[in-house]
């Protein structure tokens, strides 16, 4: 390539950024000859350099976040196992405050209003014109039976979300039962982001020091766990009658 040591381990310590124009060079040198593996990458060094707009709230959110949000945007499908709260691409903005409010020990009103705002902008990927990914949610019924003792209609206004949102296309909803068999999630939730071939797929694990990423051969065990959660829950149609049935009780 006739570049100085330097300019490399730059680049490859993701110090410096690559001219798209190079990479193709690069792969060449790296013996790297799969077609679609070369038009993946030189299509992401021309992203690179694109502004997301939840960089708009770089004050609040953080770099993990920040870089999720950023995956949900590029992703083929998503799958998520949620045994405490309501996914983010699903929440209301009620139910969004209201969470993210209790969660947190250090926010201000102000930061907890931004990342309400950041929460509801992300649900614009579901219905995004150009292939809209594939969300697979499936939540513990447990968290459907939250309260809010301050505002009482935030569950039901959620819940009435999550019926609606069983109507989109793109969008599946499984119930995990109060009395279901044991499955691999009793470890806790996680988020799968799936991408077009050759991306590997990614694992967020979300706790209260912030996120851990897993990605590659390491998301296989998520994958198939997934799959065991999947089929440990009610199907389809049952799940969206025991919303219904939950939504109901939250009218009384």
């Amino acid at each position: 390539m006739g570049w100085k040591a330097p300019k490399l381990s730059k680049i490859e310590s993701a110090h410096q950024a690559i001219r798209p124009a190079d990479v193709g060079a690069v792969l060449t040198v790296y013996g790297v000859n799969d077609p679609t593996v070369r038009t993946a990458l030189e299509n992401l060094a021309r992203d690179a350099g694109k502004k997301g707009w939840w960089q708009t709230y770089s004050g609040v959110a953080s770099p993990a976040y920040a870089d999720h949000i950023s995956l949900e945007a590029d992703a083929e499908a998503i799958h998520v196992w949620a045994p405490l709260l309501v996914p983010g691409l699903l929440q209301t903005a009620a139910y969004a405050r209201e969470t993210i409010t209790g969660a947190t020990t250090s926010r201000t009103v102000e930061e907890v209003t931004a990342l309400v705002e950041v929460r509801m902008a992300r649900q614009a990927v579901l219905s995004r014109p150009d292939e809209a990914p594939e969300l697979w949610a499936i939540i513990h019924e447990a968290a459907l039976h939250q309260r809010f003792a301050v505002r009482p209609a935030t569950m039901r206004d959620q819940l009435r979300r999550l019926r609606e949102a069983c109507e989109m296309p793109n969008v599946t909803v499984q119930v995990m039962p109060l009395d279901s068999t044991p499955h691999p999630g009793l470890v806790g939730g996680y988020a799968l982001t799936h991408f077009p071939q050759p991306m590997p797929t990614v694992v967020l694990l979300e706790n209260l020091s912030g996120a851990t990423y897993v990605e590659g051969d390491d998301a296989a065990p998520f994958t198939k766990a997934f799959d065991r959660i999947r089929a440990a829950a009610l199907p389809v149609e049952d799940s969206l009658a025991r919303i219904v049935q939950i939504e109901e009780g939250h009218r009384t």
